[in-house]
């Protein structure tokens, strides 16, 4: 029988490390579908990670506390899955960057192009300004050498390579070539900043849809509830989805993963439209931060109060050991590093490793359910269920 602390955390068939958007849905799958208690413990003072939200009374505007979050998925079973618990609007995005005090469309694309060269550029033109995708692309073996094969170093040097060293801090030549695949290179007029089939924002905002996704009666949260100072009072057999630093879990046996994180400056303007445009990037050196956010454009079907606007200017730079981690920086070392601790997490029983910080990896919104939705099809089902 279990008696003691270890009596709290026995009615819960499993426990989420971590509310943000793979541990909810991780725990919503458990709650609904094996019907058995969950509880997730989350160290901050709200769910959902960095999707969270808050609407401003004054003005009604909702800011994204922790950096823009568009939901885009061409995903069929997450779009059905994420439609269950919230709404959304038709935005679709639209970035620009300002580059030597004029305005381009990014990704780049023909109206880039066209912008940038002062000239019309037609498909047939692009392979003047564009390299020609070929077979070699694909052993790149770092950012700017991909970059260049795929843009030119033209366009790499006005547009990617100091916006890269204001968000990264470190030379482009160290960086993993994947962080560019993200951004899409287009021989169209097409300025959507992504390809998939739907996209949009909750139109009762984050908050909310985080609220629907974790409220079955079966899911229990503690907020402010710090996993290592409490993981030795639960059964050793309990099953933990852990969706935090995974360095952090094995005591950094192995050595600290680099991470990026962000600060942001938010600022209350007596104006109604500050720059026009959701996310304005900023590509050279002489301002500080990479980009400014301003929030209202995300819901043009909202009315909001007044004629003010919320603003956001975003600062990136090394987390340091009390920072909220944000992006993997995925160094050399880092990935020597996550080859280690892949094989402690292999051997370490009754736990599961998921979400961006549990994996190492990063992760899209519609990136985090999938995975949730399949770890738990595929393995955290089976466990549960065998467990009476």
């Amino acid at each position: 029988m279990t008696t003691g602390e270890n009596a709290i955390y026995s009615k819960y068939c499993s426990i989420v490390v971590g509310s943000g958007i793979y541990g909810l849905t991780m725990a919503e799958q458990i709650a609904r579908i094996i019907g058995k208690p969950v509880l997730v413990i989350e160290k901050r003072n709200h769910i959902g990670g960095n999707v969270w939200s808050e609407f401003d009374s004054e003005t009604g505007i909702e800011v994204h506390k922790y950096g823009s979050h568009i939901f885009h998925t061409s995903n069929d079973a997450v779009w059905e899955y994420i439609n269950r618990f919230a709404k959304f609007n038709n935005y679709q995005h639209h970035v620009w960057t300002l580059h030597k005090e004029k305005i381009y469309p990014m990704p780049i694309g023909l109206a880039t192009l066209s912008a940038f060269y002062g000239k019309t550029v037609f498909p047939k033109d692009a392979e003047n300004f564009i390299p020609q995708i070929s077979e070699g692309v694909s052993s790149r073996s770092n950012l700017e050498d991909k970059a260049i094969s795929l843009i030119g170093e033209e366009l790499y040097n006005a547009f990617i390579k100091n916006y890269t060293i204001k968000q990264w801090q470190i030379d482009p030549k160290h960086l993993p070539e994947e962080i560019i695949t993200r951004l899409p290179v287009r021989r169209n007029f097409n300025t959507r900043y992504f390809n998939d089939k739907y996209e949009g924002l909750p139109i009762e905002g984050y908050a909310q849809m985080l609220t629907n996704l974790s409220s079955h009666p079966n899911i229990e949260i503690r907020l402010e509830t710090d996993y290592f100072k409490i993981k030795d009072e639960i059964p050793k057999d309990k099953l933990i989805i852990y969706t935090g630093e995974v360095d952090k879990f094995f005591d950094y046996k192995f050595g600290r993963l680099e991470w990026r994180t962000l600060d942001f400056e938010i600022s209350k303007l007596d104006m109604a439209d500050f720059q026009g445009t959701s996310v304005l990037n900023y590509a050279d050196l002489s301002e500080k931060f990479t980009r400014i956010h301003e929030f209202k454009h995300f819901h043009p079907e909202r009315n909001h109060l007044g004629e003010k606007t919320i603003i956001a200017k975003e600062f990136s730079r090394m987390a340091g050991n009390s920072d909220e981690p944000y992006y993997p920086v995925n160094t050399k070392e880092d990935r020597d590093k996550m080859r280690d601790y892949r094989r402690l997490m292999e051997s370490t029983p009754n736990v599961h490793f998921g979400g961006r910080l549990g994996s190492y990896q990063y992760l899209d919104m519609h990136m985090a359910i999938a995975s949730a939705l399949v770890a738990f099809e595929n393995s955290i089902k089976d466990i549960l269920e065998s467990v009476e």
